[in-house]
């Protein structure tokens, strides 16, 4: 592909104040040529720049002026020349097909974190806010879109087949928000109750697939102004679907950007997981306007404030929109354990982590920064309540709107409103790595039960046993069977261990720690307090959300070897009663990460029979076809449980898959979206090179984005070293959107043990390409993590180390150094528990003698 279709050509004029005089002004710049600058004085002479010098590493040029620019305010203009590249970040174009199958591009922007700096030359700091009068020279066929609405359009006098299109003022704001985005849409549009016009930019021909995110955006728009007292302050917001798009969305105020899969909806095509991801997507970014847009972090030391606060916020967003998706209980599930694995980790960081080069900037778009923010701040409002965080978060908007902040002036407007030390509380959870895991004991003392509580760091390789152990102040709340929903006891575990009383309590009542599962730590039972918990399990009386994190504690504490991972298995067999969906996602998962550890025994097929055993009574329940009555959640569970029975090579649902597909590709019944993954990944599992072909048929002749990304990201679950090849040269072909090329390898790393040595091996021989094609981004970081996490021989780590010294990818260091360290704690894991392992799978099957 040549690296570029088009030049832009661009005038920049900027109103500035000189505070000392100066005869040079540096500002970022990046792959931008400059052909004049001057500066204007006001009421003076203009000034002409004499030298313009690169600094391309710090990404910076430096004007130089024959005479100083004195004190008080001018206009620098600079005329300039830059370029709409492939890299989807700074200006860039974005390929698409017509309907008649002609190939276009779109041009978008994608600023955040430091690439403002490649669409025009400008001080890229977020704390450098400025106001932006935009405007756009473009082809009069094509839709030009801003950060605000719309105040000219006319003829462009040069080229009667341009027009120039006029935006209104900006409020202040920072570079990485701005965006302008040309090219065809069609759009839907509404007006939220409060006033503001809504609309949602589709594909041509495809505005119908807007009305969902419309419709949540509409009722999101009021719920935040509710929320934080303070009204949306643009006249409009567009959210807009974009083809070619790295992220998953970003929140350019008043025009929000979108992959597709992030955005479009089909009532007819579409799975219930996508409606929800669409939801929590449109409630993640809208909060933004407020938080991030409307108060911005100082600097990217406070990036996690931005999206931990938006990534706790979307799911009180949804839940207030879809109350029917139980999505607390799938936050647990999704966001705070897998921040929790990652924290455990000895390569983790800190919440607030300092940042100097650009490079650093991407690293730090992690699940630290989103799902350990969103815990913590999860967290602190049940601790404060909702009214003092609400009164809190009011006071911090209005100090500070349209300024900047940080982490600290949170934090004082919630100590002021809640009268409780947050900033003492919070700073032991944002400015050290790491968390606790809390060891409790008991003992019964008449109707009083007597609890010992110790806090330790918990690491992935064990408890912390060093000298300068890290305390944490933990908010600790405690429940008993007499009420499992209700708190029976809160207390603030400032030191290191204490003891506390529960008065009341009789000896049959077993007694939980952290119901709803909403303190950052992991927790350590005595084992006479985890017997009794055991039935909670069995009989429901447990809450769903307490179940799931009962269980992943446990399993956390296997792979740490504090515990041997017999014990989970036995906990696993107690799930045989579930019905919750997300519990049984969260099961699933911590299964999927066994099956693969014990993808590099001999008795792999062990395991799978577990899970057949385990999955098997849940999935004769559910069956095939939906029930009337059925809601969201059903959908989700049925999709997941017929998926794991399928891979698991269940044979009355492999059977019962490959009818199914034969019927939908032969177009005699077309399968429910709901089943089509499940269905996918259980006949290619199974599936020979006439399964794959059948399936990249239909993946070409997919018009839905949503069911391209569903088979890429299956495919790697076919079996044959030949057919896998064929998989990891289509990732890299024309037919896969360069942003959808990491799942599939990763799909395909994921699903086998062969097939993890065959992605490694292309992703090292296709490196050069997937680097450049990512270079500086998070997906780099992801390809790396989804292709080598899975390894368990101490000697794949220093392979996987030596290849990253001699091939360096900057902002994907530390997600090397995690993925080395993972892989040493599988080995550790494999070469302590398999036999035991082994030895449990094997006797659970024998007849009893």
């Amino acid at each position: 592909m040549e690296k570029i279709i088009s030049i832009s050509y661009a005038v920049l004029c900027q109103c500035l104040q000189v505070t000392q005089a100066t005869n040079q002004i540096v500002m970022n710049c990046a792959d931008i040529d400059i052909i004049t600058a001057s500066f204007v004085p006001e009421g003076g002479e203009e000034i002409n720049a004499t030298g313009f010098n690169y600094q391309n590493e710090d990404e910076k040029v430096t004007l130089s002026f024959p005479s100083a620019l004195q004190k008080g305010s001018g206009a620098l203009k600079i005329d300039f020349v830059g370029e709409l590249n492939d890299k989807m970040k700074g200006f860039y174009r974005s390929k698409y097909t017509t309907s008649a199958g002609e190939i276009r591009y779109a041009a978008v922007t994608q600023f955040e974190a430091t690439d403002a700096r490649r669409a025009f030359p400008c001080w890229d700091e977020p704390a450098i806010k400025a106001t932006f009068d935009i405007a756009l020279i473009v082809p009069k066929d094509r839709v030009a879109l801003s950060n605000m609405n719309v105040i000219d359009r006319k003829p462009y006098p040069e080229d009667e087949n341009l027009v120039e299109v006029k935006f209104a003022t900006t409020p202040i704001m920072s570079t990485y928000l701005v965006a302008f985005v040309i090219g065809e849409y069609d759009y839907v549009e509404s007006q939220s109750s409060d006033g503001i016009t809504v609309r949602v930019y589709t594909p041509v021909g495809k505005a119908e697939q807007g009305k969902f995110a419309l419709e949540v955006a509409t009722k999101t728009l009021p719920f935040y102004k509710d929320y934080f007292s303070v009204p949306y302050p643009l006249p409009k917001i567009d959210l807009i679907a974009i083809a070619d798009f790295a992220a998953g969305a970003m929140e350019n105020w008043g025009l929000v950007t979108y992959r597709e899969t992030a955005l479009l909806i089909d009532p007819k095509n579409s799975c219930s997981s996508s409606r929800q991801w669409v939801a929590l997507v449109v409630g993640h970014e809208l909060a933004h306007q407020w938080f991030g847009n409307l108060v911005t972090m100082e600097w990217w030391t406070h990036l996690w404030l931005n999206e931990g606060f938006a990534s706790w916020i979307e799911y009180l967003c949804v839940d207030h929109c879809f109350p029917e998706y139980d999505i607390w209980t799938q936050f647990v599930s999704a966001d705070y354990t897998r921040a929790l694995d990652l924290d455990a980790l000895d390569s983790s960081h800190p919440i607030e982590v300092n940042v100097g080069h650009p490079s650093e900037v991407d690293e730090i778009f992690d699940a630290i920064s989103y799902s350990k923010g969103a815990s913590v701040i999860r967290m602190l409002h049940n601790y404060i309540g909702d009214e003092d965080f609400r009164k809190g978060m009011n006071a911090y908007l209005l100090k500070f709107q349209h300024k900047n902040a940080s982490t600290e002036d949170l934090w004082d407007c919630l100590e002021q409103a809640s009268g409780k030390p947050i900033a003492a509380v919070m700073g032991s959870w944002t400015k050290q790595m790491g968390f606790p895991i809390i060891v409790v004991d008991q003992e019964q003392v008449s109707d009083d039960r007597i609890l010992k509580l110790c806090q330790k760091k918990f690491c992935a390789s064990g408890p912390h046993n060093g000298e300068d152990c890290p305390n944490w102040m933990v908010p600790i709340s405690i429940c008993t069977g007499e009420d499992p929903k209700c708190t029976k006891l809160k207390v603030l575990l400032d030191r290191p261990e204490t003891t506390i009383t529960l008065s009341g309590v009789s000896p049959d009542q077993w007694v939980k720690i952290n119901p709803g599962t909403v303190g950052f730590y992991r927790i350590q039972y005595s084992s006479s307090m985890l017997e009794s918990l055991l039935p909670g399990v069995r009989d429901l009386s447990l809450q769903p959300v307490d179940r799931l994190g009962l269980q992943n504690d446990l399993f956390s504490l296997s792979r740490a070897g504090m515990i041997s991972t017999v014990e989970v298995l036995k906990l696993m067999e107690a799930f045989v009663n579930e019905p919750n969906y997300t519990v049984w996602s969260d099961l699933s998962c911590n299964l999927g990460v066994l099956s693969s550890l014990l993808s590099h025994t001999d008795f792999h097929e062990e395991i799978q029979e577990f899970i057949r055993d385990l999955f098997t009574p849940i999935g004769l329940e559910l069956a095939w076809d939906s029930k009337p009555g059925e809601g969201h959640l059903d959908a989700l569970l049925r999709g997941l449980v017929l998926g794991k029975l399928g891979k698991a090579g269940h044979k009355p649902t492999l059977e019962e898959a490959r009818r199914r597909f034969r019927d939908h590709v032969d177009g005699k019944q077309v399968l429910p979206a709901d089943l089509r993954s499940p269905v996918y990944l259980t006949v290619l599992k199974h599936g020979d090179s006439a399964t794959l072909d059948t399936m990249l048929k239909l993946h070409k002749l997919a018009d839905m984005q949503e069911e391209k990304n569903r088979i890429e990201r299956v495919l790697g679950a076919i079996s044959a070293p030949d057919l896998i090849q064929k998989v990891l040269n289509f990732a890299l072909s024309e037919e896969v959107r360069p942003q959808d090329t990491v799942s599939v390898i990763g799909g395909v790393a994921g699903s086998s043990k062969q097939g993890r040595k065959a992605a490694w091996k292309f992703v090292k021989d296709n490196w050069e390409e997937l680097y450049n094609r990512y270079q500086g981004g998070f997906l780099i970081s992801r390809l790396i993590k989804l292709t080598v996490d899975g390894f368990a021989i101490d000697k794949m780590a220093a392979e996987v180390k030596s290849f990253f010294e001699s091939h360096p990818a900057p902002a994907a260091e530390r997600t090397v150094q995690q993925c080395c360290e993972n892989i040493l704690l599988n080995a550790a894991w494999l070469k302590r528990d398999a036999d035991d392992i082994h030895q449990y799978l094997l006797q659970r099957k024998a007849p009893p003698v």
